[in-house]
């Protein structure tokens, strides 16, 4: 990945290589190898929402109450 790369855009990228809906716990997995070991629970969360907001996922409620986000397509959802 690019040398000069944000935490946001490398945990995007990183989502989108995985291809498959991504929880919180599972970004704060994504990003332990990153340049920024150290992004926790409540920083992968305020990033997921981030791109929630700004179109990039979508979140999803399960019967369990946990939010999985989606990749969100030029189409739609995935």
């Amino acid at each position: 990945m690019p040398e000069l790369m944000t935490r946001r855009a490398y945990l995007l990228a990183a989502i989108r290589t995985a291809g498959q809906p991504v929880t919180t716990a599972r970004a704060e997995q994504l990003m332990a190898d990153s340049p920024w070991p150290t992004t926790r629970r409540n920083t992968a969360r305020k990033d997921l929402r981030s791109f929630a907001r700004a179109g990039l996922l979508t979140p999803a409620v399960g019967a369990d109450g946990r939010t999985t986000y989606l990749l969100t397509t030029s189409t739609g959802n995935r």
